[in-house]
């Protein structure tokens, strides 16, 4: 049986935070969907918290691990739904968050993709900063498309034959997956991000999103002539994954607080938390320069911060 939406989550190891996100889900003011849950080879108890719910509107695939973009891609091909809205299994979304999506789309035959802000939180659950995107009418995103990413992945609401038609998510495009599609997608109709953040996502020290100043120059170059050409070779895909791999469990969790410093210092200044974070990565690299220029910073009176935020 159809139903109008299919909430998409891909899960690895998510056991520590799942059940929140999939209650978030659940308890939805929209109700005529399904939470299907593509779980991408966990060898946690991810798969006992899945058995473990028996609302009818949740259903999981397993399968042997294979990546992100495959796990969605298998979900596109098995969701029920016309629409999709992806989310993520760290994530807590607004009850209202499919209800506003849906009414949008049904209202707005002309759009393929909606969006909204975000905000965010540290793993902990606390509060760090409002998210706004870069573009919010379909003009502002276009004009911006080649610059910056213009969604929150875990925000967004599409049209599944649309992306099925795009060739859905490119197996190449290691840890940019969304964004190569979108590259992809907006020549096929109209887009909008919502002003209203409709999702609280988690900076999450484990997770595969990781600040592109942290990656080396192989990454950022082929990402970006991937981003500009729209084109994609196996080749290029193997050296963007093999920069992946290069990038250890210290760096990341290096990288998570030296963002968690930034995010306090320019988006929510609160300087202590700042330091807090900044110093750890000072202990984990300690002849990184930018992290002592940023922990410098953060003895700066708000105002100016602020200055030197908007000039960057």
């Amino acid at each position: 049986m159809s139903v109008p939406v299919t909430v998409l989550m891909p899960v690895f190891n998510g056991e520590k935070y799942l059940r929140e996100a999939i209650d978030s889900v659940l308890q939805q003011s929209f109700q005529d969907f399904e939470l299907l849950i593509v779980n991408d080879g966990s060898t946690d108890a991810t798969e006992d918290i899945l058995k473990s719910y028996t609302d009818n509107r949740l259903r999981y695939i397993n399968q042997a691990n294979a990546g992100v973009a495959a796990a969605l891609n298998v979900g596109l091909k098995e969701a029920k739904g016309k629409y999709i809205a992806r989310f993520d299994a760290d994530d807590i979304c607004y009850p209202q968050r499919l209800e506003l999506q849906y009414r949008f789309m049904e209202t707005h035959p002309d759009y393929i993709l909606i969006g909204s802000d975000a905000d965010y939180m540290s793993e902990e659950g606390e509060f760090l900063f409002t998210y706004k995107n870069t573009g919010y009418s379909n003009e502002e995103i276009n004009d911006r498309l080649k610059v910056y990413c213009p969604f929150v992945h875990s925000t967004v609401f599409y049209l599944k034959q649309v992306v099925l038609d795009c060739g859905s998510y490119n197996l190449n495009a290691h840890s940019f997956e969304d964004y190569f599609l979108w590259i992809h997608l907006i020549k096929h109709g109209k887009v909008v991000n919502f002003k209203d953040p409709l999702i609280r996502v988690r900076f999450n020290a484990s997770s595969v999103t990781v600040d592109d100043k942290d990656r080396d120059t192989v990454f950022v170059q082929l990402k970006q002539k991937a981003i500009e050409t729209g084109k994609l070779t196996d080749e290029e895909g193997a050296l963007l994954l093999g920069s992946i791999k290069r990038l250890n469990k210290f760096r990341k969790e290096s990288s998570y607080h030296r963002m968690l410093g930034k995010k306090y210092l320019w988006n929510n200044y609160q300087p202590v938390n700042a330091r807090q974070h900044l110093l750890k990565t000072m202990k984990m690299e300690p002849f990184n320069l930018k992290t002592y220029l940023l922990f410098a910073l953060s003895f700066f009176p708000k105002e100016l911060i602020k200055k030197i935020y908007d000039l960057k």
